[in-house]
């Protein structure tokens, strides 16, 4: 198994080697691949040393998969080019999730709508991910009408320039910024940049996200996404309107059995998730579930996932385990 990660030098791209390592992928032989600047360069993966190639000499190279993760206009560019030697890409990038042509997947909720002639996936955007694998085995119980999510967005989303620049600020040390604004001791509540409607454009992928990969149109979606100065993952305030009635408890039961999801929620000890908690885990973390006492068939909770791996790498890494399984690599 040939495996090409594009963008093997970044902030995923090394998570998703680790997550590789970890999850035990059956990688024979690795390409990781960058821009021209980090060509020859040397990347270490079960410890072994791989140079760093450019994205046409991975093309002759003919992986089985490619997984990108260098940012939508280097998959624009190179997703096709591999697509079109026969190489199967999973692009974590924004840059094919909402073509009606590619399908956009979190394997636990709708990898079945994956066939083998799908030569380019999408992996959704990280609060889209942590958020519909929760939703999902609730709309099949009790039918989801609305959702409202306030999102409180780790740093580590933006990518290293962001750790970067908040470190330096706890340190008193000036650098490059990230950001337009401060990030220690501050909250930004503006996740990539404003669309006409007011809303951004990180608010309006979980919006869409959410619809594609439920395959729901009828689902409301409403979103307002925060940065915060926090390293672990990213957290949700989720608030949940059914078409039917619930029961709490039963509910909580069906989440504590839904794979991949782990309820964290005694409020008499405290306990609740924490973006520390899920830091370098694969699950996704709820509690804090309680009935909304302001209208009929309605939920609040709070979830929380490492945005580096289930939100990105991980959930990358089980659509290859996925084909994989199905020999379609």
């Amino acid at each position: 198994m040939k495996v090409a990660v594009v963008g093997a030098t970044g902030l995923v791209g090394s998570k998703m080697l680790q997550v590789l390592t970890e999850r035990n992928f059956p990688v024979t032989e690795l390409i990781p691949v960058a821009s021209e600047k980090s060509v020859g360069k040397e990347v270490t993966f079960k410890g072994k040393t791989w140079k760093v190639v450019n994205a046409a000499t991975a093309i002759a190279m003919k992986p089985n998969v490619a997984i990108f993760s260098a940012g939508g206009g280097t998959s624009l560019e190179w997703a096709p080019k591999f697509a079109e030697a026969g190489i199967t890409v999973i692009d974590n990038s924004s840059a094919w999730r909402m073509d009606p042509s590619k399908k956009l997947v979190v394997p636990e909720v709708n990898g079945d709508a994956i066939t083998q002639d799908d030569k380019i996936i999408a992996n959704p955007n990280c609060s889209t991910i942590q958020m519909v694998l929760v939703l999902k085995p609730l709309h099949e119980k009790y039918k989801i009408k609305r959702v409202v999510v306030s999102t409180y967005q780790s740093v580590t989303g933006t990518g290293v320039k962001a750790v970067t620049q908040l470190m330096n600020e706890r340190q008193g040390i000036s650098g490059e910024m990230a950001y337009a604004y401060p990030i220690d001791l501050n909250v930004i509540p503006q996740i990539d940049v404003f669309l006409d409607n007011g809303y951004t454009k990180e608010e309006m992928k979980m919006v869409n996200e959410t619809k594609k990969i439920m395959r729901d149109d009828s689902i409301l979606v409403t979103a307002t996404t925060v940065r915060i100065p926090v390293m672990g993952g990213h957290s949700e305030s989720v608030n949940i309107e059914f078409e039917n009635e619930y029961d709490v408890k039963e509910l909580r039961g069906l989440l504590e059995q839904t794979p991949g999801v782990i309820v964290v929620d005694d409020p008499s000890k405290a306990q609740y998730p924490m973006p520390k908690d899920a830091h370098d885990k694969d699950e996704v973390f709820v509690g804090r579930i309680r009935r909304d006492e302001t209208q009929p068939k309605t939920v609040n909770m709070w979830i929380v996932a490492d945005n580096l791996r289930k939100g990105a790498a991980t959930n990358a890494v089980q659509i290859a385990e996925y084909l994989s399984g199905k020999n379609w690599l």
